[in-house]
């Protein structure tokens, strides 16, 4: 009996140590990469310590548990900034490679994080430096720092893309805007999961890839949060101001986000030709095109947690905004003389909307979200365009028309997880929406109404090192415009791979098959003359545009140095694009058309270093290839784009320069060129609660934003140089406070900061 039971104690001491979680890993100093020995190591679960160590006299650090719920590493040496790492929740024992400690600084209220990249599940998953969070002092200049191949941090736009489009942006897991970014501190980001392919709940919107910002976790208190900027020689005024609130299981926010322009010094440059059967008009036009707008985004929200399995949120978000435009143009043509002509453009828009929301975690494995947003929007726009010919005659071409929109968006989604390994989601999203436009030049009063459903699933299975992903959804549109009803039944399907070969190396690819269909504003029937020669309409026999993407993604990272190589290609049939045609007695019809084929294939080459004695740098350069084909005509275009940024940061003082050499675009017949840019900033914090920023934009660029087109239509061919003068040489002041009375509860679920901005209305 005696020996049973020294072998039955022997045994639950062998079995233990099989059931336990080991999280493990090397602790570096980041300035000359020896390692950190008696750096203090802990696992937390929220603010309890689990358990805890010292590393060896290698760096080498491992902790055992037996909890499968989410916990934080912590790892902090006397002289060493601390760091901290999220572990999320698994039973699987992690390896958290190579961790660098940064020398301490002594910055309050400043928390540094390990300089991580992580490859999970098909993304990428990077926790900021501490070096590249003390040389932002934005959330848009941090972006700029992290080696996110694909990705373009616009400093000037304060904006986003990936891969040339708009992402899906997640706060928290929250569908969010660009705006919502923008008032983020950079200290306040734990870390970054991205993506270039859009999930498959989202594959519905229309975005490009995938950004889900985590904030950290407070405690009860408060923030107050001011950024503005202006240029010094043109009316150019931007500014963000939040202030949120937490007390118990309640979180109250508001945010105002204003931005005014007025330009008076933008000139186009247009060549271009009407070519019918028996009609051929030649024109040359100056046009000088100053425009002015404002809006004013005004956000109110509500948060109530009262246990960590339950969320609710009610977001009310209202944006009031004004656009005033106008051209002045002398033209010279071939058919009607030289003459002058005046367009004056004006829009007035408002679309306040409730946003609720309700998540509820069942247990471990199960989650449900219910989310309802109802929008209510005015649209009032005016357009006059008037010439003025030799004889004393006058022609005008007027469009005024007020646009009234109501939409409710609804969603459930369900996610289960059968294991850390396997995990099943999915959701069904409904819109509804009716619009009225009132023409007020004639008597039609159109009725648009649309039902869109999209029900989607996704099947998520980790195999060791390879993750592999497949999604399908079923997407249903049915819509009236007044005079034609479509209905469009599509399938959206996605599969990915990835093999995380090692701690330095992983593949990733994608296959994507996503139609594009129609919107409700392209299939608008009303015909409406806009010059002396040109008609403009919407087209209601458009069909739906099928796209197929390839992608194939190798990476690379080795201690402060990252790189990955991104190469597609993509395949459009019915692809969409803007067509001019002769209707006969001199008028031509411009309208939206099915052409019948175009490929492209593109690779781009992401290189970063980050935190070379504060010095750091991020480099992407792509060549594109493409071909676009139709009846009796094809055109094929060649184009090379890049852009960097290049930072130095010491203590207090930042100086920043970010350029972007623009790449060219073919669609269908009609070329056009990226926006170009380029900054030179020197910013300057003197204590926890201010920056200042003096910084130089479009550098000895005496034409500023510059636009220029081409179309190779044989109906209308043209050529287009547009450039805004007022911002050439911009010299930009900007200022950012924040203060913290206590500290900030952020939920680490939802937020809710979405609104419709579908619209019926065809601007011309």
């Amino acid at each position: 009996m005696k020996h049973l039971t020294i072998l039955f104690f022997a045994l639950i001491t062998w079995l233990s140590p099989l059931s336990a979680r080991t999280i493990q890993g090397t602790v570096l100093s980041s300035f000359d990469s020896t390692a950190v020995a008696g750096a203090s190591c802990k696992i937390l679960l929220g603010d309890k310590l689990i358990t805890g160590s010292q590393t060896a006299t290698d760096g080498a650090f491992s902790l055992s548990t037996d909890l499968k719920s989410a916990l934080t590493l912590e790892i902090g040496m006397t002289g060493y900034a601390a760091t901290t790492i999220i572990i999320e929740a698994g039973s699987k024992s992690l390896n958290v490679g190579t961790v660098y400690l940064d020398e301490a600084l002594n910055i309050d209220e400043v928390t540094v994080t390990a300089n991580q990249v992580i490859h999970s599940k098909g993304r990428t998953i990077v926790y900021p430096s501490g070096a590249d969070v003390k040389a932002s002092s934005t959330s848009i200049s941090l972006f700029q720092k992290l080696p996110l191949a694909g990705l373009e941090a616009n400093p000037i736009n304060r904006s986003l893309s990936i891969d040339g489009g708009a992402p899906m942006i997640l706060i928290n897991g929250v569908p969010s805007t660009i705006e919502d970014v923008q008032a983020l501190l950079p200290k306040d980001i734990e870390k970054i999961e991205y993506s270039r392919v859009t999930p498959a709940r989202y594959a519905d919107k229309g975005t490009s890839g995938l950004i889900n910002i985590t904030l950290k976790k407070r405690s009860d208190g408060g923030q107050f949060y001011i950024w503005g900027r202006s240029a010094l020689n043109t009316t150019f005024v931007d500014g963000n101001l939040r202030t949120s609130y937490h007390q118990g299981p309640s979180q109250f926010t508001l945010s105002y986000n204003p931005s005014w322009r007025n330009y008076k010094d933008v000139f186009d440059h247009t060549i271009e030709s009407y070519i019918g059967d028996d009609f051929r008009v030649n024109l040359e036009s100056r046009d000088r095109n100053p425009f002015n707008y404002h809006y004013h985004q005004m956000r109110m929200k509500y948060d109530y947690s009262p246990s960590t399995k339950t969320l609710f949120s009610a977001t009310f978000t209202a944006t009031p905004s004004y656009n005033n435009r106008r051209s002045y143009a002398t033209t010279i043509d071939s058919e009607l003389g030289s003459y002058n002509n005046t367009n004056k453009s004006k829009s007035k828009d408002f679309a306040p909307s409730l946003d609720l929301f309700l998540r509820q975690d069942f247990n471990d494995k199960n989650s449900l979200e219910v989310q309802v947003v109802g929008t209510l929007s005015s649209s009032d726009y005016r357009r006059d365009n008037n010439y003025f010919f030799d004889d004393d005659t006058e022609e005008s071409y007027i469009m005024n028309v007020d646009s009234r929109r109501q939409s409710l968006i609804s969603e459930v989604s369900y996610i289960h997880n059968f294991s850390d390994n396997t995990q099943l989601s999915g959701g069904y999203q409904n819109t509804v929406s009716h619009s009225t436009n009132t023409y007020l030049s004639s008597d039609y009063k159109p009725v648009l109404t649309e039902n869109n459903n999209y029900v989607y699933a996704r099947l998520g299975q980790a195999i060791g090192k390879v993750y592999l992903s497949a999604s399908t959804g079923l997407k249903m549109f049915w819509i009236n415009n007044g005079m034609n009803k479509r209905k469009f039944i599509r399938n959206i399907s996605t599969v990915q791979a990835s093999w995380r070969i090692s701690p330095k190396w992983n593949i990733a690819s994608a296959f994507m098959y996503s139609p594009a269909i129609p919107s409700l504003t392209s299939l608008t029937d009303y015909p409406q003359q806009t010059t002396p020669y040109l008609i403009s309409n919407g087209n209601p026999n458009l069909k739906v545009a099928e796209n197929c993407l390839v992608q194939l993604m190798p990476s690379f990272q080795y201690k402060k140095f990252n790189t990955s190589l991104l190469m597609n290609y993509r395949t459009i049939h019915n692809f969409v694009m803007s067509d001019v045609t002769y209707l006969g007695n001199k008028l031509f019809l411009s309208q939206s058309i099915n052409a019948r084929k175009s490929w492209m294939g593109w690779a781009s080459l992401n290189m970063r270093i980050s935190d070379i004695k504060g010095f750091g740098a991020n480099v992407t350069v792509g060549a594109t290839h493409s071909e676009t084909m139709g009846n009796g005509w094809c055109h094929v275009l060649n184009s090379f784009e890049a852009n960097f940024s290049v930072w130095w940061n010491k203590g207090p003082y930042t100086i920043s320069y970010w350029r972007k050499i623009p790449g060219k675009y073919l669609s269908g017949t009609y070329v056009s060129k990226q926006e170009n840019g380029d900054v030179l900033e020197f910013e300057y914090q003197p204590d926890k609660h201010w920056t200042l920023g003096l910084s130089w934009w479009y550098m000895f660029d005496k034409k500023g934003t510059r636009y220029p087109a081409w179309n190779y239509s044989q109906t209308n061919p043209m050529s287009i140089d547009r450039y805004i003068r007022n911002n050439s040489n911009m010299v930009v002041l900007s200022v950012t406070y924040n203060t913290n009375f206590g500290s900030i509860f952020r939920t680490g679920r939802r937020n809710l900061n979405n609104s419709d901005n579908g619209s019926s209305l065809l601007k011309m």
